[in-house]
């Protein structure tokens, strides 16, 4: 049996002001989705991957991955959608039979050591069908809702009980192709907001676990993050 690794690529990435989908942008000279991929082969554990694409832009991001050496599985490109639970629907339609651990990425985490994608594998095969890696919340965090031209706080979580949660996502195939259906579905019925895969398993009132996450994972958004993760890659290469 063999794991696939969804790589969502599809966003705009209009916060980083740039002209082009933030996927593309470069880190040190090449594009953050081939920096995510590189890390999801040198794994070991993937054995494929699906990128999903930015409209228009299927045939750039095939040419980017059959041109780079550093990937070394086979890479598939297809369209994503104007959602990214459209994009993972997308992708996941491209699994092959023997596909039977399904992982989700987010091209703008483009420094995900490869350590993290062999941790989420591993609890996936060990029996766990959704597997989410998560770090621990620092700052003190305050439910709120709406009072006037301000936010009135309505409680304070225990944080010691919370986690961030990055990417990849690890899932039995079964269970996400069952969460992109019914429990999309439930979700939506419920106005539950699922931000993310995990979300719809959740919906399901399946369990997910959690396993530690790792720093050098977090999330491209701003032009500030672009410059950390240059850092980061400096650091890491020097």
């Amino acid at each position: 049996m063999t794991t696939l690794a969804i790589l969502t690529a599809a966003g705009s990435g209009s916060r980083l002001g740039r002209d082009l989908p933030k996927a593309l942008v470069e880190l040190d000279g090449f594009p953050l989705v081939l920096h995510a991929a590189r890390r999801l082969a040198a794994s070991g554990v993937v054995d494929s991957i699906v990128v999903t694409a930015p409209d228009g832009l299927v045939g750039v991001m095939a040419d980017l991955m059959a041109g780079d050496p550093h990937v070394g599985i086979p890479v598939r490109v297809t369209d994503g959608g104007p959602t990214r639970q459209a994009s993972v629907a997308a992708g996941l339609a491209l699994a092959r039979p023997e596909d039977d651990v399904v992982l989700v990425h987010d091209a703008a985490r483009p420094l995900v050591p490869p350590e993290l994608v062999q941790r989420v594998v591993s609890a996936v095969r060990s029996g766990h069908g959704a597997v989410v890696p998560g770090l621990p919340v620092t700052d003190t965090v305050k439910q709120v809702r709406p009072d006037g031209d301000a936010e009135l706080v309505t409680g304070t979580p225990d944080r010691s009980m919370l986690r961030a949660v990055q990417t990849p996502q690890g899932f039995a195939r079964d269970l996400l192709v069952r969460a992109h259906h019914t429990g999309a579905e439930r979700a939506a019925a419920e106005h539950l907001a699922a931000t993310d895969d995990a979300g719809l398993v959740e919906a399901l009132g399946e369990p997910v676990h959690i396993v530690p996450g790792d720093a050098a994972a977090f999330k491209i958004t701003t032009e500030r993050d672009l410059w950390l993760a240059s850092l980061v890659l400096q650091e890491t290469t020097a």
